[in-house]
């Protein structure tokens, strides 16, 4: 659950079954009883027809939530962009990096690094395509060491310069 709206969803689903909840969260539900099987089922099968998925499996839950906070960290953090990943993730989610790494890698079939470098990537488009921020600016902010960094990481991963995305993005809107 990455939003308001599937949380309120999720929620809404659980009151039909007059569950009772703790908490509804990013990726969590702690309901104040355990639910039966026919009810996890219905869960399931309702979840399902608006998109969402049911984990119950607690590695393939922390592999959502470490997704989740990345994301989250990428896309709407505020604060210095001056992080350690593994660390933010360790003291998040209270587990142990190497553990982490070990079952996102096996879940996804790539490193929680390679992880983050494609969602930079996303982001970065965005911020090329959409705003006006220099490339240092936006290196700041997606916590790369340098501009230099930031453009051979672009690069290796589009084949494309950050200047010459912006360029060819800004002659689409145009046209």
């Amino acid at each position: 659950m990455v939003s308001a709206r599937c949380k309120m969803v999720v929620q809404s689903e659980l009151e039909k079954l007059g569950v009772q909840c703790a908490t509804v969260d990013l990726g969590i539900v702690e309901t104040l009883t355990d639910l039966l099987p026919e009810e996890l089922e219905v869960l399931r099968v309702n979840l399902s027809k608006v998109g969402l998925e049911l984990l119950e499996d607690k590695k393939r839950q922390l592999v959502v939530q470490m997704k989740d906070a990345i994301i989250d960290l990428i896309y709407h953090s505020e604060e210095i962009p001056n992080i350690n990943y593994s660390e933010y993730l360790s003291e998040k989610l209270g587990h142990d990096y190497t553990y982490l790494s070990g079952i996102f890698s096996e879940a996804k079939g790539i490193t929680v690094q390679q992880f983050i470098i494609l969602k930079k990537t996303e982001r970065l488009k965005e911020l090329l395509a959409n705003s006006e921020m220099s490339l240092a600016d936006i290196a700041y902010k997606l916590n790369y060491s340098s501009v230099a960094h930031l453009s051979n990481q672009f690069k290796k991963n589009t084949g494309l310069s950050p200047s010459n995305y912006r360029e060819m993005m800004m002659e689409k809107r145009v046209s």
